[in-house]
C-alpha cells in the first residue's frame, strides 16, 4: 500500500521575523528586562575586573618587601568581585524568569486560540499529532531563545569588547589584533557550518512531526487497526518516519562534532599566539609576571564564553527552527471572521430563512444549488435525501463553519455573516450524528453544554435524555470517565449524552442531525418523545434518514443532488407519489423484513 505524505516539506522562515514576533512579550515587561540587563552588565564588569585585581595581587606578592596589608585587601576585594559576579548573575535570572514563562504561556495560548478560530476546512485537513508536537517544540524553544540571546550572546560580546579595550590600552596592539582576528574567523566558521547544518535539524523536526502524527492517528483508530490485523503495517509506517529522523539525527551529530573540533582549533591557535606574545614581552621586561597572569586569565575567561557562544548560536538556530512551524500556524488565514462592525444576534422569534443559497467545499464540486426555504418561528422542518445530497451541509452553514458561496442565510432577518459567531452559536443547539466526547467524566461531558449550569440542572438534563438511570448504575456514577472520544460508551449511550448536552444548553434553535441514528427502536421511541418535548416552541431543523422520525414535522424538504426535489408535509408528499413516497415505501419494506427476522 502506498503511504501519503503527512505534510509539506520544511520551509525556511525568516529568523528575524520569528524574533520580532517575541518582541511584544518583552516590551510588556520592559522594566524587568531593563533591570535584568543592568544586573547582567554589572556581573560582567565584576567578571572582567577579577583578572585586573589578580594582576595587582601577583605583582604585589612578587616584590621582595611586600607589605602584607595590601595583598590582604586585594584578596578580600578579589573574593567580593567573584561573589558579585555570581550574585548579579543569579539576580538577573530571578528577575527575568517571569518574562520567559509569561512569553511561553502567552504564545502557547495565542496559538491554541488561533487554532480554534480557524475554519472547519483547516481542521478537516490537519494532523493532530504533528500540530501538537510543533507547539510543544516551539514553546520549549521560546524559553531557550529569550534566555540565551539576552544573557549569553550579548554578555559574551560585551566581555570580549571590554577585554579587547583593556588589552589595546595597556599592552601591545597585537594582543587586541590577535583576539579580533580569532573572533572573526571563529564567528565566520560557526555561522557558515551552522547554516549548513540547519537542513538536518529541519528534517529532524519534520520527520518527528510525521512520526507523531502517524502514532496518534494509529492509536486513535486502535479498533480499526485490530479489525484488519494491520499492527505490522502501522509499525512499518511509524518506523519509516523514524528512519528519516534517525538518518538526519546522525548527520546532525557528526556535523556537530566537526564543528566543535574546528572551533576548538581556531581558539587554540589564538590562545597560543597570545601566550607566545605575552611570554616574549615578559622576557623583554616590558610586562610583569602579573601581566602574563592577566593575559592568561583573560584568555581562559574568553575561551569558555567564546566556545559557549558557538554552542548558543547553534542552539538558538535550532530553537528558531523549532519555533518556525508553531509561528507558521499563526499565519494560517482565519477563513471565517467576525466583521469589524458585527453585532450580537438579536433573537425575536428564531425565524430561519435560506435565500438562493449556493455552496461548494471545492469550486470544482458544488454541493448546494439555489436553495431557498424558511423555517417559521417555533416550527419544525425536516430535511431528507440520499447520502451526499447536502443535508448535513445545511447545519454547518447555519453554524457558520463555512460561508455560503452565493445567496444568504437569515435568522430573524439578520444575515448571519453580519453577527458575531459567538452569539450565533450560542443560539443554536445540536445533536450530531457522530457524537465525539471528551476524555473526561460523563458529568463533564453533559455540563459542556453550559459549563456554568448547576448540579441539579445537569442531573435534570440527563433524566430528560433517559440516561440518568444508566449513569447511576455505573460504579462511579457521574464521575465515570468515557475514554478517548467516548469509546467506553456504546453508540446509543454517547448519543444520549449529546442529547442531554443540547437540552442543558437550552438554545432558541435546535438541530437534530440523525439524532437517533445510533439507538435501537425502543430507545428511539423513548427519546423521540423527549426530543419532541424539548423542541416544542423552538425553531427546529431535523436532518433525518429514518422517515418515521419526522412524520410530525411541519414541513419536509427532499434534497436531491443539492436541489429541492419536493417539499410539503408527510401526508402531502405521500399523496404526490414522488421521491419521498418511494423512500417511504422502501423503508417500510425494510422495517417489515427486519420485524419478520426478529420474530423468527
Amino acid at each position: 500500500m502506498r503511504t501519503t505524505h503527512t505534510g509539506p516539506p520544511p520551509k525556511d522562515r525568516n529568523d528575524w521575523k520569528t524574533i520580532r514576533t517575541l518582541l511584544p512579550y518583552l516590551w510588556e515587561f520592559r522594566i524587568r528586562v531593563a533591570l535584568a540587563l543592568t544586573f547582567l552588565i554589572t556581573a560582567k564588569l565584576a567578571n572582567v575586573a577579577v583578572p585586573l585585581l589578580l594582576k595587582e595581587i601577583v605583582d604585589s606578592l612578587s616584590k621582595p618587601h611586600a607589605v602584607l596589608v595590601l595583598p590582604a585587601m586585594l584578596l578580600l576585594g578579589y573574593g567580593l568581585l567573584r561573589f558579585a559576579s555570581t550574585l548579579f548573575g543569579e539576580l538577573r535570572d530571578a528577575v527575568f524568569a517571569k518574562v520567559t514563562q509569561r512569553a511561553i504561556r502567552r504564545v502557547a495560548s495565542k496559538v491554541f486560540g488561533h487554532l480554534h478560530a480557524l475554519s472547519l476546512r483547516f481542521h478537516l485537513e490537519r494532523q493532530t499529532g504533528g500540530v501538537s508536537r510543533d507547539i510543544e517544540r516551539g514553546t520549549r524553544g521560546i524559553g531557550f531563545l529569550l534566555n540565551f540571546m539576552l544573557f549569553n550572546i550579548l554578555p559574551t560580546l560585551v566581555e570580549i569588547a571590554l577585554v579587547a579595550a583593556i588589552l589595546l590600552k595597556k599592552y601591545d596592539p597585537w594582543f587586541a589584533i590577535i583576539i579580533g582576528i580569532t573572533l572573526v574567523v571563529y564567528v565566520a566558521f560557526t555561522l557558515t557550518i551552522t547554516e549548513w547544518r540547519m537542513v538536518f535539524r529541519r528534517t529532524m523536526n519534520d520527520s518527528d512531526s510525521k512520526a507523531n502524527t502517524r502514532a496518534i492517528d494509529s492509536l486513535l483508530n486502535y479498533e480499526t487497526v485490530k479489525y484488519f490485523s494491520n499492527e505490522g503495517f502501522e509499525a512499518r509506517r511509524y518506523d519509516e518516519s523514524l528512519e528519516v529522523w534517525e538518518n538526519a539525527a546522525v548527520r546532525n551529530q557528526t556535523s556537530l562534532a566537526a564543528l566543535n573540533a574546528g572551533q576548538s582549533l581556531i581558539v587554540a591557535i589564538g590562545v597560543t599566539l597570545l601566550m607566545f606574545l605575552a611570554a616574549h614581552h615578559v622576557t623583554q621586561g616590558t610586562m610583569t609576571i602579573g601581566d602574563l597572569v592577566l593575559v592568561n586569565v583573560f584568555m581562559i575567561q574568553l575561551y569558555l564564553p567564546l566556545h559557549f557562544l558557538g554552542f548558543v548560536y547553534r542552539e538558538i538556530k535550532h530553537s528558531l527552527a523549532d519555533m518556525e512551524k508553531m509561528f507558521t500556524l499563526l499565519e494560517v488565514n482565519t477563513e471565517i471572521k467576525d466583521k469589524p462592525d458585527a453585532t450580537p444576534l438579536q433573537i425575536r422569534g428564531s425565524v430561519i430563512r435560506f435565500e438562493h443559497v449556493n455552496f461548494s467545499y471545492d469550486v470544482k464540486r458544488p454541493i448546494l444549488f439555489d436553495l431557498s426555504f424558511e423555517i417559521p418561528a417555533g416550527r419544525k422542518l425536516a430535511v431528507v435525501g440520499s447520502s451526499g445530497a447536502g443535508k448535513s451541509t445545511l447545519s454547518r452553514l447555519l453554524f457558520r463553519f463555512y460561508d455560503v458561496s452565493g445567496g444568504r442565510i437569515l435568522i430573524d432577518g439578520q444575515d448571519i455573516r453580519n453577527v458575531t459567531q459567538a452569539s450565533l452559536r450560542a443560539a443554536i443547539g445540536i445533536v450530531p450524528q457522530d457524537t465525539v466526547l471528551f476524555n473526561d467524566t460523563i458529568y463533564y461531558n453533559i455540563a459542556y453544554g453550559r459549563p456554568d449550569a448547576s448540579h441539579d440542572e445537569i442531573i435534570q438534563a440527563a433524566k430528560h435524555a433517559h440516561i440518568h438511570e444508566f449513569i447511576e448504575s455505573l460504579p462511579e456514577k457521574y464521575e465515570s470517565t468515557v475514554g478517548e472520544r467516548g469509546l467506553k460508551l456504546s453508540g446509543g449511550e454517547k448519543q444520549r449524552v449529546a442529547i442531554a448536552r443540547a437540552i442543558l444548553k437550552n438554545p432558541h434553535i435546535l438541530i437534530f442531525d440523525e439524532a437517533t441514528s445510533a439507538l435501537d427502536s425502543k430507545s428511539e421511541k423513548a427519546i423521540q418523545s423527549e426530543l419532541k418535548e424539548i423542541s416544542e416552541n423552538r425553531t427546529t431543523l431535523v436532518i433525518a434518514h429514518r422517515l418515521s422520525t419526522i412524520i410530525d414535522a411541519d414541513q419536509i424538504i427532499v434534497l436531491d443532488h443539492g436541489r429541492i426535489a419536493e417539499s410539503g408535509t408527510h401526508r402531502e408528499l405521500l399523496e404526490r407519489n414522488g421521491v419521498y413516497a418511494h423512500m417511504w415505501s422502501l423503508q417500510q419494506h425494510e422495517n417489515a423484513v427486519e420485524a419478520e427476522s426478529d420474530a423468527a
